[in-house]
């Protein structure tokens, strides 16, 4: 198994950190050395969930910090944003955090999954005609971001759960290599092994849908099932 040790240390801007996905994902972050600023619309709604990852991150070893802040102080604090939120309003927001180039120059890394549900359970929505996706969207808001799609498929209970990684992969897809790398470090935080290189971010319109799919299974199933890749030995 890969230790995360090795990885750059990033400061990462949760977007939608207050949220179950943002503050499990920022919580493993910090966990394993990476610093963390939780953002909020509202700045004390971020900084109150911050001091709840704080107190789980009291006594471990090579923690990182956590704090919260408002969205734009957040993203102004950090290298790396990521993007939990969810996709109702998504394009909005992104057009608010990139303004005055605010995303110029960051990583940005999108874990929105356009989901919709029915009587019939959970769907992907159809995004541009079947020709985008959220990843997408946020990349053509903001052209001078180096936008990739990760952390898509990883349940939000576990990530706030006991164990000390999860028993899963995380795909990251993305037209940058080097954009795609720093996904592929921070999913060590999570898995305790680097993330896997799905190809291009155009492939987020497969990864953002299947989280339906998960969702089905942890109904049938009473779980929080994830997903492994085979074939691929030590990477």
């Amino acid at each position: 198994m890969t230790s995360e040790t090795s990885s750059p240390r990033y400061t990462v801007a949760v977007i939608g950190g207050t949220g179950p996905q943002g503050k499990g994902l920022g919580y493993r972050f910090a966990r394993h050395g990476h610093d963390i600023v939780l953002g909020s619309r509202a700045a004390e709604k971020a900084e109150t969930v911050a001091a709840e990852v704080t107190e789980r991150l009291a006594g471990v070893d090579g923690a990182g910090t956590a704090r919260g802040a408002a969205n734009a102080d957040a993203i102004a604090a950090a290298d790396v944003v990521l993007l939990a939120v969810p996709y109702d309003g998504h394009d909005e927001l992104v057009a608010a955090l990139a303004s005055g180039g605010a995303l110029d120059g960051k990583t940005v890394i999108s874990c929105v999954n356009p989901l919709a549900f029915d009587k019939r359970g959970a769907h992907g929505r159809v995004i541009n005609g079947g020709e985008g996706s959220a990843a997408e969207s946020a990349a053509e808001i903001a052209p001078e971001a180096t936008v990739v799609g990760a952390f898509h498929n990883v349940a939000a209970p576990a990530l706030w759960g006991e164990d000390e990684f999860l028993d899963e992969d995380v795909i990251v897809v993305g037209d940058s290599a080097d954009g795609k790398q720093v996904a592929i470090d921070l999913a060590a935080s999570v898995t305790g092994r680097p993330g896997v290189d799905g190809g291009k971010l155009r492939l987020a319109r497969v990864l953002e849908p299947f989280t339906a799919v998960l969702i089905s299974i942890n109904r049938k199933y009473k779980t929080h099932s994830g997903i492994r890749v085979t074939g691929l030995g030590e990477h």
